[in-house]
């Protein structure tokens, strides 16, 4: 049940980083995941794990900013193949 809850707010996370960097380019919801887990391990490396709320062990800003620089990043070489 604990990996049901993280890729939940993976997804959760992944989504409003889209959302906030792609303004209705949506990526898709495996994406949505895959940017919030990453991100969230990013952003918690770089940024430290002591602010912000906690859920699923992941601490919220940290991991937003995190997957904002993912979704950021992908956008940019997703835009450069078309």
């Amino acid at each position: 049940m604990y990996w049901i809850w993280i890729l939940i707010v993976g997804a959760i996370i992944g989504g409003v980083a889209g959302a906030l960097v792609n303004r209705g380019d949506s990526k898709g919801c495996l994406f949505n995941v895959i940017a919030g887990l990453v991100g969230s391990a990013l952003g918690q490396k770089l940024f430290g794990d002591d602010w912000g709320g906690h859920l699923a062990g992941m601490a919220l800003v940290p991991s937003i900013l995190g997957a904002i620089i993912i979704v950021a990043i992908v956008s940019i070489f997703m835009k450069k193949q078309n």
